[in-house]
């Protein structure tokens, strides 16, 4: 476990390997689970004010889905999370040409619509926040969906912490990123 200001971060985060395989995977993690991507509640306001610019980008029925369950939901845990299409895929994943999920809301930003890049759950996964009163528990969520990001990241040979590098910095700074970085380098 590395303790990090107001972070912990399992070992897993430092010692497993990943790089997504969107290629084998489809982008399964857009569809797969019980709910929406996780978001956080300075996410809503954001969600709310680049809507917008972001509903061209959508299918039909993620802006149905939206329309009828607004642009985020609260679960029974009270957690926000995006709406979802009929219990499935994210109200805001798109299908591309190869039948491959992506994000609607980072495809807007890639074309410089908006500069929101998409929630921060999404852009950390395979690390999921536990959020606590005094720090932040960040750990790996293991998924079989993602074996095939694992397989890669291991023959690539890039720890999660790496792969999800601009997700950290994005969340916690760049100065944060280099004392992680330096403390596990110091670790060995």
């Amino acid at each position: 476990m590395i303790e990090l200001d107001n972070v912990i971060l399992s070992d897993d985060v430092k010692e497993k390997f990943f790089v997504c395989n969107i290629d084998k995977c489809k982008g399964a993690c857009c569809v797969e689970g019980d709910l929406g991507a996780p978001l956080e509640e300075s996410e809503l306001k954001i969600l709310d004010e680049i809507y917008k610019d972001v509903e061209p980008y959508l299918s039909e029925e993620g802006k149905k889905a939206i329309s009828e369950q607004g642009r985020y939901i609260l679960d029974d845990d009270d957690d926000f999370s995006t709406p979802t299409i009929e219990g499935k895929e994210c109200a805001y994943a798109i299908y591309d040409e190869k039948g491959i999920l992506k994000c609607g809301i980072e495809q807007a930003q890639q074309d410089g619509k908006i500069d929101f890049k998409k929630p921060i759950s999404c852009h950390l996964y395979p690390v999921r926040i536990t959020k606590y009163d005094e720090f932040d528990a960040l750990n790996y969520d293991r998924w079989d969906i993602c074996d095939d990001a694992c397989t890669l990241g291991s023959e690539l040979q890039v720890p999660i912490y790496k792969f999800v590098k601009d997700a950290l910095i994005r969340k916690y700074g760049e100065a944060w990123y280099n004392k992680l970085v330096k403390t596990i380098e110091e670790e060995g």
